[in-house]
């Protein structure tokens, strides 16, 4: 037996800024079959309580053909898929906009995501630089499920490297209602408010109205751990503690996602026949959240639109924000002066899909 040892250059070390280039395609490994196993275990997570994704027979009385899985839980996955290749090696993820949920997904489907660069711009530090990507999940049959748009700091392999030239895309602040996309051959004619959780449909919503949702949720590390696991989210930062002991907070960092789910099953208490997510129209991870801290939620109703064509469902805009370790009782948000109060940690828009009182 030889004593000589061949170093392998078979592992991956993910991209670095440098490594992207404006214009450029990623197709990401692997594909993923969604079970009811991975519905159980987001189920055990998060304690998500809405009732179209909870019971086939209510869904299959809405003209579904069961219970579809969790817009959440599919834009995680979809997600999940880019990380290693655009965000194994990033500081941060900064934000979104412009995300559609375009084709539910059931148990038994499976997904596939690819990404384009749309955006570069390195960081005044010369370390890091803000990469912005277009991510697309699609089917077994090759639906659209999910298109989003993120942008995460990432660090560079060489700080010597030269800077692409700045390139910075031009995003809506709002996904159009116009656009939104009701699952198809979904009918909230007969949806029973009380099985849903609340008898405050479409029609009981106002502009500017503010929904404190009172209940706690503190997360252990096992719990963000698992979850960016089932995800298949292999970022460093959430994992390693030998390595992030030496980082800037000096322990692991949890997957920014795992607040917008726990933010939208603390939202049931208020908003519990909110039974769709139908698009993000931006979403902000203020501030860094770990384990041994308890996230707390209220929400805002932006805006109320009707759907053309569908007399039985409405949209509402709603803002939600998620504090850590304070109640939401005095709706602590963005301040006067454009800054976040100290214990935000997470400010997301988006749109929900909602049964309207028949006409």
């Amino acid at each position: 037996m030889s004593d000589k040892v061949i170093v392998s250059t078979k592992t991956e070390t993910g991209n670095f800024f440098e490594d992207f280039s404006l214009g450029q395609s990623l197709v990401h490994a692997t594909p993923r079959t969604v079970t009811e196993g991975d519905v159980s275990l987001y189920t055990a997570l998060y304690g998500a309580r809405f009732v179209v994704n909870s019971s086939d027979d209510f869904a299959s009385t809405l003209g579904l053909p069961g219970a579809p899985v969790d817009d959440l839980l599919a834009f995680h996955i979809v997600f999940g898929k880019t990380v290693a290749d655009i965000s194994l090696n990033a500081v941060a993820n900064l934000g979104y906009a412009e995300c559609r949920f375009l084709t539910r997904l059931y148990p038994g489907d499976t997904v596939s995501t690819t990404s384009e660069v749309i955006g570069l711009k390195e960081n005044s530090n010369g370390k890091t630089g803000v990469v912005y990507v277009r991510s697309t999940g699609t089917n077994q049959i090759g639906e659209k499920v999910i298109e989003y748009v993120r942008w995460v700091m990432v660090r560079k392999r060489d700080e010597s490297a030269p800077a692409p030239d700045a390139s910075v895309p031009e995003l809506a602040t709002e996904v159009s209602p116009e656009t939104l996309t009701v699952p198809e051959g979904l009918d909230f004619s007969d949806y029973d408010p009380v099985l849903g959780g609340s008898r405050y449909l479409w029609d009981d919503y106002e502009v500017g109205e503010c929904i404190d949702h009172v209940d706690g949720m503190t997360v252990e590390e096992s719990d963000h751990m698992t979850a960016t696991r089932l995800y298949q989210n292999t970022a460093k930062v959430h994992f390693n503690q030998f390595t992030e002991s030496k980082g800037r907070f000096g322990r692991r960092l949890m997957y920014g996602g795992h607040i917008i789910s726990l933010a939208r099953c603390l939202s049931f208490n208020g908003l519990s026949n909110a039974a769709f997510v139908a698009a993000i129209n931006g979403g902000r991870h203020v501030a860094p959240t770990f384990a041994g801290d308890t996230v707390f939620a209220w929400s805002k109703i932006l805006a109320c639109a009707k759907i053309d064509g569908h007399d039985d469902v409405g949209a509402l805009r709603v803002q939600t924000t998620a504090v850590k370790d304070q109640p939401c009782g005095e709706f602590p948000g963005k301040l006067e002066d454009g800054k976040y109060h100290d214990q935000v940690v997470l400010d997301l828009d988006y749109w929900v899909l909602m049964p309207r009182r028949a006409q």
